[in-house]
């Protein structure tokens, strides 16, 4: 495999029951073989794409003073700034050339969440930044639900399974800056790799290339997609609930060549988190006698507070 599946969640949409089985089960299969496919047929459009990154573009354009006033302490950078170099993979000391934002949900109907997630920030230099952002991931959850529903079914589960936990959940959106490299980066690259904590990722276009993904041989292979295209990949809380049914494919962005150090990348990933009560207890369904369960259980509360800790970003 060179490089990774192209899905359309059309098929998925469709009424046609043989065109929802075929992407149900294109799905399923990439994401046991390699973790990551390309989709089409979102919810994002090409607009408020467009929109978004010239906000996230302006905002990370603002002086640093002004950016880091917008950092919040205690909550391990899951609302607002994160400034550069704060964030290193799992055992990793060197920290990630990057700066980024994060927008969270904004729950309804549910007081109890409501209280227990951290606010959104509101930058006031910018007046449509929280507005497209929000859009954005809006249209993002949406997408997410609808890819969840499909693996529910690959797994063998109730269509809406999922919904339960991520309609509500603690997902967030950040848009990410890689700046331009100055100097030797001494052993830093702009992400190490690593797994994602989450159940799937949702990766708007980046503005450059540098994503590779670890195939099942060892070796790295670029990710390359169509600006129309969202680039999805498989967690670790969803790897972990499918007992490694699903695999949350180790990745990272690689520094550009020396001649490109000059240039800036721009990148927006969409985490898809559940609730924190939700279980991870291996599924049943993906408990057999030659693939006994693995893990211990946990919720994802656990699960992500234990990962926050081990980035560097919760004390």
């Amino acid at each position: 495999m060179k490089n990774i599946p192209s899905v359309n969640l059309a098929d998925f949409l469709s009424e046609d029951p043989k065109r929802k089985e075929k992407f149900i089960k294109e799905i399923g299969e990439a994401y046991e073989e390699i973790g990551f496919v390309a989709l089409k047929g979102h919810f994002l459009s090409d607009e408020l794409s467009s929109n978004l990154y010239k906000e996230v573009t302006a905002f990370f354009d603002l002086p640093n003073e002004v950016k880091e006033s917008y950092e919040i302490d205690g909550i391990g950078g899951q609302r607002g700034y994160t400034s550069f170099g704060k964030e290193s993979a799992k055992g990793k000391k060197e920290g990630d050339l990057k700066e980024f934002w994060h927008f969270g949900q904004e729950v309804v109907g549910n007081e109890k969440l409501k209280a227990e997630y951290p606010k959104n920030v509101m930058v006031n230099e910018i007046p449509n930044f929280n507005k497209t952002g929000i859009e954005a991931y809006k249209m993002l959850e949406k997408t997410a639900i609808y890819v969840l529903r499909a693996l529910a079914l690959y797994i063998g589960l109730n269509e809406k399974y999922f919904d339960q936990y991520v309609i509500n959940g603690n997902s967030i959106l950040r848009p990410i800056h890689y700046p331009p490299i100055i100097g030797e980066p001494k052993g830093a690259v702009r992400a190490a790799a690593h797994g994602d904590i989450n159940l799937i990722t949702l990766l708007m276009g980046a503005s450059a290339s540098g994503l590779e993904v670890l195939n099942k041989k060892g070796e790295w292979i670029p990710v390359t997609a169509l600006p129309e295209q969202l680039v999805i990949n498989v967690g670790d809380m969803l790897e972990r609930l499918t007992n490694n049914k699903l695999r949350s494919t180790i990745h990272r962005v690689v520094n550009p060549p020396r001649e490109d150090w000059d240039k800036p990348r721009y990148s927006i990933p969409f985490f898809t988190h559940p609730i924190s009560e939700m279980k991870l207890n291996c599924l049943p369904e993906c408990i057999t006698e030659t693939h006994p369960k693995v893990y211990d259980d946990i919720t994802a509360g656990e699960f992500l507070n234990e990962r926050l800790r081990e980035l560097g970003l919760l004390k």
